[in-house]
């Protein structure tokens, strides 16, 4: 099986994206001593726009986080599960093409 250059790319972004992802969420939690979430923008004023990249980025793996907990703990049904996977994959796979291009952009490439 051969994958084309445009299938390379979409398994590269998405790779990128949930490894930013998860980066950004466990460094939050590390410096703040606080699971990122999206209750973050709650706060409003400046915490909340403070929370935005670091919400945008690291929502996949926020998503991800949830719906594994919401299944085993509250007993979610499958098709909630697999929907809110999509969304994820879908956030993680535009994160990551903006993370490879901001990269390239300040690599000169």
């Amino acid at each position: 099986m051969i994958l084309s250059p445009s299938a390379l790319d979409s398994i590269q972004n998405l790779c990128v994206g949930l490894a930013l992802s998860g980066l950004l969420a466990s460094a939050f939690e590390l410096f703040t001593a606080r699971r990122a979430s999206f209750s973050l923008l709650e706060r409003g004023g400046v915490a909340a726009v403070a929370a935005l990249p670091i919400l945008a980025f690291g929502a996949p793996f926020i998503i991800l986080r949830n719906t594994m907990r919401g299944r085993r703990i509250e007993r979610r049904p499958i098709p909630f599960v697999m929907i809110a996977t999509m969304i994820a994959c879908g956030w993680s796979l535009l994160s990551g093409r903006v993370a490879l291009d901001l990269a390239h952009m300040i690599a000169g490439a």
